[in-house]
């Protein structure tokens, strides 16, 4: 068994010990001013204490209760959902100061997956790029330590920098046991450029934005306003992962005029619904939406709200799965918490991130399937594209 699978057993084992952990801080010191009410969660906190006073006084050497706390902390946070992170004080003070443009980066979207930071999408041209990083390679390790020792935010966070420095990665890729170990020099990294192409004599407008920034969403608008209400409409969010929750609404609206584009839900956090507004509609042609692996966030938003009114065919693999909202909560010692209080639901009621998004017609392998090694793998061009245009081309404008 790899290195790395052996950790990723350890991950499992120690998530069970961290939820016990905060646990017993919450009740017992009151750590946000909030007390235990139910018997289970009393007994849970005397486990912990056994626990930790049998590590105290029985491990084969002294340990450092403060590591020990750092690491049940980081497990609870994480066995929560990918993005709700524990900052040290450390990590919270560079996190809190760091600059918000001209930023050196690889070129990649991250999130964590079985306890490791894992590659979402790629940004095409980038550093990730050139060294041929691509959705679902799992990052072991940054420098000398561990991804699964560290919260998604300080994976983020470290791998950034400033532009010219470098930064090593241990990568463990699909079917391959033993990780790279790559050096990658970071730079500011552009969005990808939106493409544009027509297919079967103009009656059909491809679009692919590359991200769903508030401009980048203006320029689609724009594209199809031109391309009049009988072209039907081909929507690439194939590695799409960079934009906030509103720009995938707002994507959404354009090709549905009434009912619920998503709703955004949490169990303290004031139920919003979403609603198509009549006056931002730009279509009704048909369309249809392409989907992989690296589709996440505000792409997914768009892609289920269009499954959810059945408005076109989605396309190609499941989504990622992200679609939720952090609230940042300051510690007395300086550390943080970045805590999930909201997820993303579909017209259907099932929240994003827990589900993902499911094609509507299926193509392609995804990132929990697994493949043999000895079966031969044949290239048959872009099928999931070839599989939209036949779908557009059978239907009416």
């Amino acid at each position: 068994m790899s290195r790395f699978f052996q950790r990723l057993s350890f991950v499992l084992a120690a998530t069970i010990f961290a939820a016990l952990g905060l646990g017993f801080a919450l009740g017992e010191f009151g750590m946000f001013g909030v007390h235990a009410e139910q018997d289970g969660a009393y007994r849970q906190m005397h486990v912990y204490a056994e626990v930790l006073k049998r590590v105290q006084s029985d491990y084969v050497t002294e340990p450092n209760i403060s590591t020990v706390t750092t690491g049940a902390l980081h497990g609870l946070l994480e066995s929560l959902d990918a993005d709700s992170s524990y900052l040290t004080p450390t990590e919270y003070k560079i996190y809190k100061d760091r600059p918000t443009s001209g930023v050196a980066q690889i070129g990649v979207t991250v999130s964590k997956r079985y306890g490791y930071a894992t590659i979402v999408s790629v940004v095409p041209n980038s550093p990730a790029d050139r060294e041929h990083l691509s959705d679902g390679d799992v990052i072991e390790s940054i420098g000398d330590t561990s991804t699964r020792e560290l919260s998604l935010a300080a994976i983020r966070l470290m791998l950034e920098g400033k532009p010219g420095s470098t930064v090593v990665l241990s990568v463990v890729r699909p079917r391959k046991p033993d990780p790279d170990k790559l050096t990658l020099t970071r730079s500011v990294v552009p969005a990808p450029a939106m493409s544009e192409q027509q297919y079967e004599n103009a009656s059909i407008l491809y679009l692919k934005p590359g991200s769903l920034s508030a401009d980048r969403v203006d320029q689609l608008a724009s594209k199809i306003k031109s391309a009049g209400k009988s072209r039907k409409i081909l929507l690439d969010l194939r590695d799409v992962s960079e934009g906030e929750p509103e720009q995938g609404i707002r994507l959404a609206n354009f090709f549905i005029n009434s009912g619920t584009i998503a709703v955004l839900e949490g169990q303290k956090f004031p139920k919003q619904t979403f609603s198509a507004d009549a006056s931002k509609f730009l279509t009704s042609a048909p369309v249809s939406v392409l989907v992989n692996r690296g589709t996440y966030g505000a792409a997914e938003i768009a892609a289920d709200a269009i499954v959810g009114a059945k408005r076109g065919d989605v396309v190609g693999e499941r989504t990622f799965g992200e679609g939720s909202v952090q609230k940042t909560i300051e510690l007395p010692d300086g550390a943080a918490l970045l805590l999930t209080v909201a997820k993303y639901e579909g017209p259907d009621g099932k929240k994003i991130q827990d589900e993902a998004v499911a094609p509507t017609v299926l193509v392609g392998q995804n990132q929990d399937e697994d493949v043999d090694d000895d079966t031969p793998q044949t290239n048959k061009g872009d099928e999931t594209l070839n599989k939209a245009l036949e779908l557009l081309k059978a239907k009416n404008s």
